[in-house]
């Protein structure tokens, strides 16, 4: 039978994890908020970029305006980018989006090479034996798009040197707190019009009909527009990711918080039984011995 001694210690223990849990939840509610007000940041310049980028491919020869917009002939190859946290404690929010990316490109009818961001997902596809061809990990808590923009370039280069025929991104978009959703989106060749994958919230455009004159000209312009933007979908995805990896840690810290407040509760009635039953245990062997005397 457990005595009161080690009911004790075990609600001293509960109670400590209890008090680190509730810590990490009040650390991710902050850093949600940040990670937020950093997608909410990169808007104004992609929506507008957006804008001029799909006016300048909705031009007559799309194909020939940049490598980028080209689709090569045959899909031979495919490349994914999966966006994953660096640490855990964060639930179940790793195992999803690996699981929702090996369920779209395990079986895929093509070869499929893998950039990770992240070293949960990184160790995860690792051990799963797939092909990571490069893996970026430990990124600034509050990155920039400077410390990003590499992630961007190597998958760009990837597709100009036809190693890569198509492109993917996948990570998880933050919804609200408690909802985090796993997505796939078709990163190269870059897509436009109304019908194509975008940033998360970006405005629609109306179509104009009206021309426009470039200056420089169309090919400077596309020369630092495509990549640049395309290089801004991987930021704001990882900007999506880390704010759903710290809701997702939020809420499962405050559910380990809660379970840690329970489970003391019932330690703290299983230690008032014990020391009852050693209480009433002594009075009872004082009662018998003053029988006995007597």
């Amino acid at each position: 039978m457990t005595t009161a001694r080690e009911v004790r210690l075990r609600i001293r223990s509960v109670k400590n994890i209890a008090q680190v849990t509730r810590a990490l939840q009040a650390v991710s509610a902050s850093k949600v908020r940040k990670a937020m007000q950093a997608v909410a940041n990169t808007r104004p310049y992609a929506t507008k970029a957006w804008q001029v980028l799909t006016h300048i491919a909705g031009q007559p020869g799309r194909d020939a305006l940049h490598p980028l917009l080209t689709q090569h002939g045959e899909v031979e190859n495919v490349l994914v980018l999966l966006v994953t946290g660096d640490r855990g404690l964060a639930g179940a929010y790793t195992t999803n989006i690996v699981r929702f990316t090996l369920n779209k490109f395990g079986n895929y009818p093509v070869p499929v090479s893998y950039i990770t961001v992240g070293r949960k997902g990184r160790d995860l596809m690792f051990r799963r034996g797939e092909k990571v061809i490069a893996e970026f990990s430990n990124l600034p808590p509050d990155p920039t798009f400077g410390d990003v923009s590499a992630i961007g370039r190597l998958a760009v280069t990837e597709y100009l040197e036809e190693r890569a025929d198509e492109v993917y991104l996948v990570y998880t978009d933050f919804i609200n707190m408690v909802s985090q959703v796993p997505t796939v989106k078709k990163l190269l060749p870059l897509e436009v019009g109304e019908e194509a994958g975008r940033v998360q919230d970006f405005e629609r455009t109306a179509q104009v009909s009206s021309s426009y004159i470039y200056e420089p000209g169309q090919t400077e312009i596309l020369d630092e527009i495509v990549p640049r933007f395309t290089a801004l979908q991987v930021y704001h995805a990882i900007l999506e990711s880390l704010a759903s990896e710290h809701a997702a840690r939020m809420v499962a810290m405050k559910n380990a918080t809660d379970s840690a407040t329970e489970l003391a509760a019932g330690l703290q009635l299983e230690y008032n039984k014990a020391r009852q039953q050693g209480i009433t245990n002594e009075m009872l062997d004082i009662t018998g011995g003053a029988e006995a005397l007597g």
